[in-house]
């Protein structure tokens, strides 16, 4: 998976290479007009032929579904509004009623466990999702008066459950109003489970990131991602520098500055969805996140060089080595799906580059479909848990386990190793995730280097390293960006260049 597209709050075009909302295995919440998730039986989708849902209506039954069927919360939510059409205002509520309730998940379950008396694991998925959004409200929207949050959630368990159940909701918030000021983490908490229940990310990643950075920086990472995600665009230099985009988006009134992580990028602040504006359709501009801009930097191709990428779509990455290369040479970029193939083709035509060649294809098959083709670039941005995203998908945190990350890492391991064999003696392989597991990259590298000893680790080229905080570079030169130095995505790149023979 490879997920870092921009984010879950303003929807974005399919193909921008924010790292798409879409979620991998997003078959799970694809399935059209499957019916909402209720109570009792009854179908909300057919009670909605007689009447509108409303944005809580809406936000509650992508929020059960999340939960029972492990369904991609932005694809979902993308579903359920084009079904429903709601008005401006309410999309943005809805919107941010399922990702604000999924980001604080963790503090609105120990918070509502002292009022729920037989535990909130004994409710139906769909009540205790209704309490969650009606505390999430009630804690962290100011703008929505408590009575209103209050009777609302009422409304909504009376048409789906019954008395018992409306009473039981406004028994429970109407307590968490008044006994606001006894919802606190305490102090005396061991760092571990203080951060997981402030910040809201799962125990054990929070121990593992604890473990390696320490509990004052976990907490700024963890803080930072349950900050929505600015609006970053990449300026395709072959039509244009930045300097020349910038001073075109500022004439138009955006909030336009130069990207302190990528000589490519730019950050419009509250610039919503660049997708839609002239700049993108002309092939000016792709949306993209700082980080995820600089592993194409970090593979520096040159004019007239042969490039492959592994696991390429959406495209953004290609693309980006494509204007790099300005349009000279050849980029052979592959995917598994020919859908996503599709993709990257839709991604070249919109910038105007020639030079990329897409193929549908295994990226473990490569090895043998491109036997002797020799590449002076390789860039593998390996499928992962995603977990540097999760500011823009707050659901990877809830789904992920550490068990997971031991089968992750063992396809990454092969992947690199079918890779190396198609590079150039002299070439350069780059590796990247967008996750922060330990497993998934240094230890994937380092077991890659202990099998191939023609490889050695690169260090970023001077450009690159003097742009980026001493703690983003490790002592070996592989490169991680924490999501709270930059407010951008978090990443892992790492150069492996072969020796010359």
């Amino acid at each position: 998976m490879k997920p870092n597209e921009q984010s879950p709050r303003k929807q974005t075009k399919p193909g921008t290479d924010q790292h798409t909302n879409g979620r991998p295995g997003g078959s799970k919440a694809g399935s059209q007009g499957a019916p909402a998730v209720s109570g009792r039986g009854r179908s909300p989708a057919a009670g909605s032929r007689a009447r509108a849902l409303s944005a809580r209506e809406i936000a509650l039954d992508v929020l059960t579904r999340v939960e029972m069927e492990q369904a991609y919360s932005n694809l979902l939510l993308n579903q359920m509004l084009l079904k429903h059409p709601l008005e401006k205002a309410d999309t943005a509520l809805a919107t941010e009623l399922v990702y604000g309730t999924i980001q604080r998940q963790n503090t609105l379950d120990y918070y509502l466990a002292r009022f729920v008396a037989k535990g909130l694991a004994k409710l139906e998925p769909w009540v205790r999702n209704l309490l969650r959004i009606g505390l999430y409200q009630l804690l962290y929207l100011d703008r929505i008066p408590e009575h209103a949050a209050v009777n609302e959630a009422v409304s909504i368990a009376k048409r789906r459950g019954h008395a018992g159940i409306s009473g039981m909701v406004n028994g429970v918030l109407r307590s968490a109003i008044r006994r606001k000021t006894e919802l606190f983490v305490p102090e005396s908490l061991d760092p571990v489970a203080r951060i997981a229940l402030e910040a809201s990310h799962p125990e054990w990643l929070v121990a593992d990131w604890v473990r390696r950075f320490g509990a004052e920086t976990t907490e700024r990472m963890c803080l930072a991602n349950n900050e929505p995600p600015h609006t970053s665009v990449r300026v395709n230099g072959i039509k244009l520098s930045r300097d020349e985009l910038i001073a075109e988006l500022t004439q138009a009134g955006y909030n336009a500055l130069p990207s302190a992580v990528s000589e490519a990028g730019i950050v419009v602040a509250g610039g919503g969805n660049m997708a839609l504006t002239p700049w993108y359709t002309g092939g000016r501009l792709s949306v993209q996140d700082e980080s995820s801009m600089l592993v194409a930097e970090m593979a520096d191709p040159l004019p007239d060089m042969v490039v492959l990428d592994c696991c390429a779509a959406p495209g953004g990455k290609t693309a980006h080595m494509a204007e790099r290369m300005r349009d000279r040479g050849r980029i052979v970029a592959c995917d598994l799906h020919e859908h996503k193939r599709e993709l990257i083709e839709a991604q070249a035509r919109r910038l105007g580059l020639t030079c990329i060649e897409t193929k549908t294809a295994d990226a473990r098959e490569l090895p043998e479909l491109l036997r002797g083709a020799g590449f002076d670039r390789i860039l593998l941005d390996a499928p992962c848990s995603g977990l540097g995203v999760i500011r823009r998908k707050p659901d990877i945190k809830w789904v992920k386990r550490p068990e997971d990350l031991a089968d992750i890492a063992k396809l990454q391991t092969e992947l690199l190793s079918g890779a190396a064999t198609l590079l150039k003696p002299g070439g350069l392989l780059v590796y990247s995730t967008c996750t922060l597991s330990e497993e998934e990259n240094e230890r994937v590298v380092e077991r890659f280097l202990a099998e191939h000893a023609a490889f050695t680790v690169e260090p970023p080229p001077e450009e690159i390293s003097k742009r980026l905080p001493t703690e983003a570079i490790g002592s070996s030169g592989m490169v991680t960006i924490l999501p709270h130095l930059f407010g951008s995505d978090g990443f892992f790149i790492a150069r492996l260049r072969k020796r010359p023979e």
